[in-house]
């Protein structure tokens, strides 16, 4: 019997913690970086494009999947989706993708979350000050090459520090925290968006303009706007950026009643969201790092570390180009900020798990909680120990991509195909403050999944590469890390496996008990 009776305490709470779940790392780690690599402000054309044909009707299929599914007692997805087809079963199989993406992501996840909050700590020590950028980047290298008990000791507090939030529920711990991170997040991002924007060559070690950087990140390159690789990472990005294809969405929506808006609702988390990764995401990591480094140096960085190269292994440096508080203050806000966009996220991984094991096995909030925790450190802990051996790049691979675009191809056509768009329409409408435009009646059954199609049919050459270990994934080309890479796949193998047999056991003790499916 289930001990799910769980509920948002205000509809503030509910949109703080749905944007919260959305804005994550990738909106000041990914984003800016996508930008670099294809077209600059060329990309954001597709990438507009994307949110409002894809991006936008997931969010409203996934609000009203999760409170259908929530009005009859479900609160994962497993059962969510077999609740829209009464007919056939094999769809909750295909809804463990919103069990196992969560677990799985959450188990790398952390481990970044950990980097920020250990960050903020070394920042307010000063540990960076003197530093010059090639010792700021070995930092983060003996870092994460377990050079000291350091990650260890933060990654489990992060762990222990997650998994009590969640363990006090959804009002009296998501929701508090979203309520408390989001605002600060927010100033946090403003106040480093005005220190880099307002920055001025010879000033502060500046060699151009704090503006220079925005302007180049946003100027047009009309070349590449018709590439298909463009348009593809468009699209991974709205993925990453609204965290759609991941089965929290729904898991939050099973909470509503059964006439709150969801139609407005997901229009505000979405654009929230939007506002901090387009506005603020781009305002502060370049403006910055163009400002002192030039195009070309910045360009490099990306190229070669990514996200986290100009994240982890650049700004800290910059920082102290500012003098010894301000340094300590904007690190201090920049690291925090990537904190609490990481634990908003990271809390909204843990509730479908945790809602699966209180609807189907009877499991109270803090059981639940403990145990989503247990299977995390066990689960994360290869991420930790063999990252330089690409464990952690591998189940941001299979977990974080791979299984987002599957999962969504699959609601998607249960949603407007076997579920019928008339009654998915009256679900999304039902108790709304606004009605959504007609037109996305027509985008949700036909144009989402053609792009969603697309998605998935042009990532297939990389899948290839990624199984056939061909240097040309862009993830993997070490020949001797192969042992820790067919480990990693086979454990992932065997937890998607393992939450199968979960929920065929929870469907024959239903069938069994009489229990409606």
């Amino acid at each position: 019997m289930s001990t799910n009776n769980e509920a948002w305490g205000s509809r503030v709470g509910l949109v703080l913690a749905m944007a919260g779940n959305a804005v994550g790392l990738g909106n000041f780690l990914r984003f800016p970086v996508q930008a670099i690599n294809n077209g600059g402000g060329t990309f954001i054309i597709p990438y507009l494009v994307c949110f409002l044909l894809m991006g936008l009707p997931l969010l409203f299929v996934e609000w009203s999947m999760g409170r259908f599914g929530g009005a009859r007692g479900h609160h994962s997805t497993p059962f969510i989706l077999d609740a829209m087809d009464k007919k056939r079963h094999f769809w909750k199989y295909l809804g463990v993708f919103g069990l196992f993406t969560n677990i799985a992501v959450a188990a790398y996840y952390c481990y970044i979350e950990s980097w920020a909050l250990a960050y903020a700590f070394d920042s307010v020590m000063n540990v960076f000050g003197g530093m010059t950028q090639e010792e700021v980047a070995a930092h983060f290298q003996s870092y994460v090459g377990l050079g000291s008990t350091e990650p260890i000791v933060f990654w489990i507090l992060c762990l222990a520090l997650n998994t009590w939030v969640l363990s006090r529920g959804l009002s009296g711990g998501i929701e508090m925290v979203a309520k408390i991170a989001m605002p600060l997040l927010i100033m946090f991002g403003v106040l480093l968006a005005i220190q880099g924007l307002t920055l001025e060559a010879g000033e502060k070690g500046a060699v151009y303009d704090g503006v220079f950087g925005l302007n180049w990140l946003w100027e047009p390159d009309f070349s590449t706007i018709w590439k298909a690789d463009v348009w593809l990472a468009a699209a991974g990005q709205i993925f990453f950026t609204l965290s759609v294809g991941m089965g929290t969405i729904q898991c939050y929506a099973s909470y509503l009643r059964s006439r709150d808006d969801i139609a407005l609702n997901a229009m505000s988390a979405g654009w929230m969201n939007e506002f901090v990764e387009v506005v603020l995401g781009a305002a502060v990591v370049i403006p910055i790092s163009v400002g002192y480094f030039g195009i070309d140096k910045v360009v490099e960085i990306v190229q070669s570390g990514g996200g986290f190269g100009l994240a982890f292994q650049t700004l800290p440096f910059l920082f102290h180009k500012w003098g010894e508080v301000l340094s300590i203050v904007a690190g201090f806000s920049w690291f925090g900020l990537l904190f609490f966009a990481g634990i908003t996220s990271s809390l909204a991984m843990g509730t479908p798990f945790m809602g699966f094991l209180q609807d189907e096995f009877g499991f109270n909030r803090k059981k639940a909680a403990w145990t989503f925790g247990l299977i995390i450190l066990l689960l994360g802990l290869p991420t930790v120990v063999f990252y330089n051996e690409g464990v952690f790049a591998e189940y941001d691979y299979w977990a974080g991509t791979v299984s987002l675009v599957v999962f969504a191809v699959a609601e998607i056509i249960v949603f407007s195909w076997v579920f019928g768009m008339e009654k998915g329409w009256e679900e999304i409408n039902r108790g709304a403050d606004i009605k959504v435009p007609v037109i996305f009646k027509f985008i949700i059954k036909w144009i989402t999944p053609l792009i969603l199609l697309a998605v998935f049919i042009g990532s297939l050459p990389g899948i290839w590469d990624a199984i056939t270990f061909n240097a040309n994934s862009g993830y993997l080309a070490v020949e001797e890390n192969k042992p820790y890479i067919i480990f990693a796949r086979l454990l992932l193998m065997g937890v998607y496996v393992a939450i199968c047999y979960l929920v065929w056991i929870a469907y024959k003790r239903r069938m069994k008990e009489g229990r409606e499916t």
